[in-house]
């Protein structure tokens, strides 16, 4: 099969199968567009014009070019137009029945030696292999959207594939400015199998009204770095896909996180799929539409009716680097900071660090030496929470333990005045456990800042049952005068972004231990499928190792989900001492500074 693959045929002119042959066709390949519907067949051509057109507009390729690009590209609405094809790439609709019928009409049409490729992302390549009169040549080729622009490819074997179809097939994706990833046959395979079970997480906290939509999207975005929120993806993906490829996934996997969200399966019985009807979890201004308009699950502008109390002066408690970043947040908009550390000299000591972090920006040009000068001087530092006594909000960034915030929580307590709020920023402790401690539980609320706090927009804002109206309101505000962004949750482990962002980590690991894929593959396939700024293990060791392996216990812990408990490896890693870029080695080794 070492076949230079010249002629290619892409059957299922949607919008993926246009996208392949647009990459394709520009890669100097002869594309055969097959398509039942002449209107899609006239759509793909139309869609090619257009693209090239802007492409000679932007002066990326010149008028000679567009025109050989367009002369390589012919559609036809039968199969037999496959005939000399040495490559054909399926992406007709995600059944079997319909693959199927497609693979036995191609054996009889296509030579011996031509590869036949599956775009499915959530049927068993095994089972279509299986079914053809050549198996050997049946493989996955797994573009993404839109596949123009995408550089990931999933080059998916089975057990009958050929190896010399895998080589003949990762090339040409190469060729075509592609990263292929080699990959074995199971439901989602590596880019999809982590992103889908991400997004049914998100579909179910949104069904549980834990979160609005858009507070779910955001606190993806802002915490993560994300492109797109779970819900405007699903939304983008089609509602109905992304069904199918859960219903897949769950099949194979029998594990509840894979399970679809039963609020998936009604919007797709509804006929409410996302952008392509106009409406999904959200109202778009036209089917095909990309801008979203207001409905009736949209926050209103006046639903933050009750007044916050007044907050001139903020109290930050704990010496580490986010309590120092939470005191420069606060400094640098206005506020008058306490910063109470155990001792007077490692409040000295974190007050140095605010002051290197301005003198980063001065030299950045982001702030003035002026600037840098009434900020720091807003910070007084402390050797003990007595010097609270007067704050209006008190914030405190100490260690991740219960026992340790309880009894910071109870000294707040008679220290602060009457009506002071006091917040804490843990990222997995239940916030009423703490409030628990104190006389005032109503004034407690949580305000989760992330690291590091100066640079990172956003703050989940967590209310217990016992938190009252204003408390909220003033956490609110004063998020918004810092210039955070704030979303409301409700006080369960994981909050948003530790709730959906753990279990796929924990899952990319598991991923490893069965040996399905390697750390590099997975990596890639999540940074160039998914848009994700770090792959997954990247992000594991950046956040440590033994911080990961305590948040994944206290979700098990929680949600007593069998999916939810944490990988072996993980817990064999942080035995072992390696937590990451801290110690040197977490899952890769890093060199010693």
């Amino acid at each position: 099969m070492d076949t230079p693959l010249s002629t290619i045929a892409v059957v299922g002119l949607g919008t993926m199968g246009t996208g392949i042959a647009e990459v394709l066709a520009r890669a100097g390949r002869e594309v055969i567009g097959i398509d039942i519907s002449e209107a899609a067949a006239r759509q793909a051509v139309a869609s090619l014009e257009a693209s090239t057109a802007r492409a000679v507009q932007r002066e990326r390729i010149t008028e000679q070019e567009r025109r050989d690009i367009l002369a390589r590209f012919r559609t036809f609405t039968d199969l037999q137009a496959a005939a000399d094809a040495e490559l054909v790439i399926e992406v007709v609709p995600e059944t079997y029945e319909i693959k199927q019928q497609v693979f036995r009409e191609l054996d009889a049409v296509v030579s011996p030696t031509a590869i036949l490729a599956t775009g499915t992302n959530a049927l068993s390549v095994t089972r279509l292999a299986a079914e053809s009169q050549h198996p050997e040549r049946v493989l996955g080729m797994h573009f993404f959207n839109p596949a123009p622009a995408m550089k990931l490819v999933e080059v998916v074997s089975s057990v009958l594939t050929a190896p010399s179809a895998v080589e003949t097939v990762t090339r040409l994706a190469r060729e075509l400015g592609k990263e292929p990833v080699a990959v074995g046959d199971r439901p989602g395979f590596v880019a999809d199998g982590l992103l889908f079970g991400y997004l049914n997480q998100a579909a179910a906290m949104y069904e549980a009204n834990y979160a609005s939509r858009e507070d779910i999207d955001a606190a993806m975005k802002l915490g993560c770095g994300l492109p797109m929120g779970p819900l405007a993806l699903l939304d983008l993906i089609g509602i109905d896909t992304a069904r199918t490829v859960l219903e897949a996934m769950y099949s194979a996997s029998h594990d509840r996180l894979h399970a679809p969200a039963p609020v998936l399966g009604q919007l797709s019985e509804a006929g409410l799929t996302g952008r392509k009807t106009g409406r999904g979890f959200y109202t778009y201004d036209a089917p095909g539409g990309q801008s979203v308009v207001p409905d009736a699950r949209t926050p209103l502008a006046s639903a933050g009716a009750v007044a916050g109390r007044e907050v001139s002066s903020v109290g930050v408690a704990g010496s580490g680097t986010m309590a120092s970043g939470i005191a420069e947040v606060f400094a640098k908009a206005g506020y008058s900071v306490v910063l109470a550390a155990r001792s007077q000299e490692k409040a000295d000591t974190a007050k140095a660090r605010i002051a290197k972090s301005l003198d980063r920006s001065v030299s950045k040009g982001r702030l003035t030496a002026e600037a840098r000068e009434e900020t720091l001087a807003r910070v007084t530092p402390a050797g003990s929470l007595d010097a609270f006594a007067e704050v209006d909000l008190a914030v405190e960034a100490v260690a991740e333990d219960l026992d340790i915030k309880q009894q910071l929580f109870a000294t707040l307590d008679k220290v602060c005045k009457p009506g002071a709020v006091l917040a804490t920023t843990t990222s997995s402790l239940p916030v009423v456990a703490i409030a628990k401690v104190t006389s005032r539980p109503q004034d407690v609320i949580g305000m989760h800042f992330f690291n590091p706090a100066p640079a990172m927009k956003l703050v989940e804002v967590v209310r217990t049952v016992l938190t009252a109206d204003d408390v909220h309101a003033t956490v609110r505000e004063v998020c918004v005068k810092v210039r955070k962004h704030p979303v409301d949750c409700g006080d369960r482990a994981g909050f948003i972004v530790n709730a959906l962002l753990f279990p796929y980590l924990n899952n990319a690991i598991k991923m490893v231990e069965e040996h399905y894929a390697t750390l590099d593959d997975i990596d890639a396939a999540m940074k160039l499928g998914g848009g994700y700024p770090m792959g997954p293990f990247e992000l594991l060791d950046v956040v440590g190792l033994d911080v990961s392996l305590a948040i994944e216990k206290v979700l098990h812990s929680e949600f007593r989900d069998p999916g939810l408990a944490p990988a072996p490896l993980l817990e064999h890693l942080v035995a072992a001492g390696c937590l990451g870029r801290k110690t040197g080695r977490g899952f890769r080794e890093y060199a010693r500074r």
